[in-house]
C-alpha cells in the first residue's frame, strides 16, 4: 500500500515539473523583442539664405527685446476699407427730335419700301400689271390687306387727277398718302404726367423675347432725359434673371428698383412699387410685367390681376404693349390677346432696325386702334425714340 502511495506522489511531482517547463518555455517565446538601439540623428545642415548658395551660415546680429519698437497699446490699430464705389449715373440723351437723329438708320432698313413704290408710280403706263405690283409691294411690307387696297385706291385716284407726274411730284403725293395711312393725327404721347396726382403708372406687357424688359429700361432713360423721376417695378418674378437686368438699367440713371422674390407674386411687386413711389414723390412708376406666352391662360389671369391691384392706389395711365417688329403678321396674333386681357393705350415697336417692314406700323395700329408711341431702333441705351410720323414716313421714300 504504501508503495502505491509513494507512486502516486512521484507521478504528481513529475507531471508539476513537466508542466512548469511548458509554461515558462511559452512564457519566453511570447516575450516581445528588445527594442532597437536609438539611431544616431545628425543634425541636418543648414539651408543657405537667399543668395548664398550652399555655404555655412553665418552669425547674424541679433536684437533684444528692448531694442524691438512694440506698440504702445494706447489705440487699436484699425484697417480702413476703400469705400464701395456708386454707380456712375448717365445722363441720357434728350428725347427731343431723336427720330430724326436716328433717320439714317432708319432710312438703310426701310426705305425698301418707298423707293419701290416711287419706281412703280414712275413708269410712264400705270397699267393693271403695275398697280398689282405696287399692291405686292405694300402686302409684302407687311401694310396689310385692307390699308393696302384703301391706298393703292387713292393713288389711282390722284394719279389720274395729277396727268403728268415729275419725280418731285411723285414724292409729294406718295409722301401725303403714306402720311394718312400712318395717321398723322393720332395721340402718340406717353401719358407719364396726370393732373390730379403723382405718380403716373406705365405697364408695360409683351412676349418674352420682345425686348419687354429692356424696353422699359430704356424708357426710363427717356423719361429721366426729359427731367422725370422713376421707380421701376420688377413684377416679371417668372423670368431668371429679369429683376437683375431691369435694375441695372435703374442703376444706370439713377432709377430706384422694386423687386420680389423669384417667382413671388408679380402683383405684389407691382403694388410695392406704386406705394414706393408715391412715398417718394416720383413722378412715375414703369411696371415690367411677366411675359412667358401669349398662350397662356394662367398668365393672362396673372396680367388682369396685376393691374386690378395697381388700380388699388391710383388708376393705371398707360398700357404699353411690346411687339418685335420683325415677326411681321405674327405679332398681331400677340397683339389680340393682350388687348382682351388689358386695355392696351399704345404700342412700343422694336428692332425696327433689322429685317423689320415698316407696314407693321400701319398694320398693328389698325388692328388694334390705337398708336405706336415708340419705336426701338438699335440695341444701343438710346436708340427707344417716341414714334414721329413725318420723320418716319420721310425715312421710308428717302431723300
Amino acid at each position: 500500500m504504501e508503495i502505491v502511495i509513494l507512486a502516486v506522489v512521484i507521478a504528481v511531482v513529475v507531471l508539476g515539473a513537466l508542466g512548469g517547463l511548458i509554461v515558462g518555455s511559452r512564457r519566453k517565446k511570447q516575450l516581445p523583442p528588445p527594442p532597437p538601439a536609438a539611431p544616431d540623428i545628425t543634425a541636418p545642415p543648414a539651408e543657405p539664405h537667399v543668395g548664398d548658395e550652399a555655404e555655412t551660415p553665418r552669425e547674424e546680429p541679433r536684437r533684444t527685446i528692448e531694442e524691438v519698437d512694440l506698440p504702445d497699446g494706447s489705440a487699436p490699430v484699425v484697417v480702413e476699407e476703400p469705400p464701395a464705389e456708386a454707380p456712375e449715373i448717365e445722363i441720357p440723351e434728350p428725347t427731343a427730335g431723336r427720330l430724326v437723329r436716328l433717320r439714317t438708320r432708319l432710312s438703310r432698313s426701310q426705305n425698301a419700301l418707298g423707293k419701290g413704290l416711287l419706281t412703280l408710280l414712275s413708269r410712264e403706263h400705270l397699267d393693271e400689271d403695275t398697280w398689282e405690283e405696287i399692291e405686292d409691294t405694300l402686302l409684302t411690307a407687311d401694310v396689310g390687306v385692307q390699308p393696302t387696297q384703301e391706298l393703292v385706291e387713292r393713288l389711282r385716284e390722284r394719279v389720274k387727277v395729277l396727268g403728268t407726274r415729275t419725280p418731285e411730284e411723285l414724292r409729294t403725293l406718295l409722301r401725303e398718302e403714306l402720311l394718312t395711312l400712318v395717321g398723322r393725327d393720332m395721340d402718340r404721347v406717353v401719358k407719364t404726367e396726370p393732373e390730379d396726382r403723382k405718380p403716373g403708372i406705365v405697364m408695360v406687357v409683351g412676349v418674352n423675347g420682345t425686348g419687354k424688359t429692356t424696353t422699359t429700361g430704356k424708357l426710363a432713360r427717356v423719361l429721366v432725359a426729359d427731367g422725370q423721376s422713376v421707380v421701376l417695378g420688377a413684377a416679371d418674378t417668372f423670368r431668371a434673371a429679369a429683376a437683375d437686368q431691369l435694375q441695372t438699367w435703374g442703376e444706370r440713371v439713377g432709377a430706384h428698383t422694386v423687386r420680389g422674390p423669384e417667382a413671388g407674386d408679380p402683383a405684389s411687386v407691382a403694388f410695392d412699387a406704386v406705394k414706393e413711389g408715391k412715398e417718394m414723390g416720383a413722378n412715375v412708376v414703369l411696371i415690367d410685367t411677366a411675359g412667358r406666352l401669349h398662350t397662356k391662360t394662367g398668365l393672362m389671369d396673372e396680367l388682369g390681376k396685376v393691374k386690378r391691384v395697381v388700380e388699388k392706389h391710383a388708376p393705371v395711365d398707360e398700357v404699353l404693349l411690346v411687339l418685335d417688329a420683325t415677326t411681321g403678321q405674327n405679332g398681331l396674333v400677340q397683339a389680340r390677346v393682350f388687348s382682351e386681357v388689358v386695355d392696351i393705350t399704345g404700342i412700343v415697336l422694336t428692332k425696327l432696325d433689322g429685317t423689320a417692314k415698316g407696314g407693321i406700323v400701319v398694320a398693328v395700329q389698325r388692328e388694334l386702334g390705337v398708336p405706336v408711341k415708340l419705336i426701338g431702333l438699335g440695341e444701343g441705351a438710346d436708340d427707344l425714340a417716341p414714334f414721329e410720323p413725318e420723320a418716319f414716313v420721310d425715312a421710308l421714300i428717302g431723300e
